[in-house]
């Protein structure tokens, strides 16, 4: 029941308890207890809005910043990520698997503003090798929703 609850609060996490407990047929009191919990535990970590920031008059760059690492003795990857993670402009930090060991996703006003983060911080820590900087140019889908043009029907109407 937990896993249904936590699939319809990402799917939409303005999703009152009332309308999971219909949605569910658990009692809205079992609901709310387990979403509390969950908070609790640390499995529900945040609600979030996914917005469109190419509609708002708010100028920001994104960039994927992939990160090749030296693992460090008995800690492995975790000691650079969480040295990166720490920093604010560090939205998103993956560990991968291939070329590069790390994915980073850092976001500023502008694109020297990036830039300088990873020439100034991101590339001179202990353990980072190399990085190599992706701007994001335009976002088409985000976390499962289309950003633009979603709505609009691309078949041609059949005329009986």
């Amino acid at each position: 029941m937990l896993k249904e609850v936590l699939h319809i609060l990402q799917d939409d996490a303005r999703t009152t308890t009332k309308q999971i407990s219909a949605m569910t047929g658990e009692p809205i009191a079992e609901v709310t207890k387990q979403i509390k919990q969950a908070e609790k535990d640390r499995i529900i970590l945040k609600y979030k809005a996914i917005v469109n920031w190419d509609k708002v008059e708010n100028e920001q760059v994104s960039a994927l910043i992939e990160v090749k690492v030296t693992p460090q003795r008995e800690v492995g990857f975790d000691s650079v990520a969480e040295r990166i993670y720490r920093f604010p402009q560090a939205r998103t930090v993956y560990l991968l698997s291939g070329t590069y060991d790390l994915l980073v996703l850092v976001v500023g006003k502008t694109i020297h503003e990036v830039a300088e983060f990873v020439s100034q911080k991101l590339a001179p820590l202990e353990g980072v090798q190399g990085t190599v900087t992706h701007f994001i140019l335009k976002r088409y889908k985000e976390d499962g929703e289309i950003l633009e043009g979603g709505e609009k029907v691309k078949r041609q109407a059949v005329i009986l």
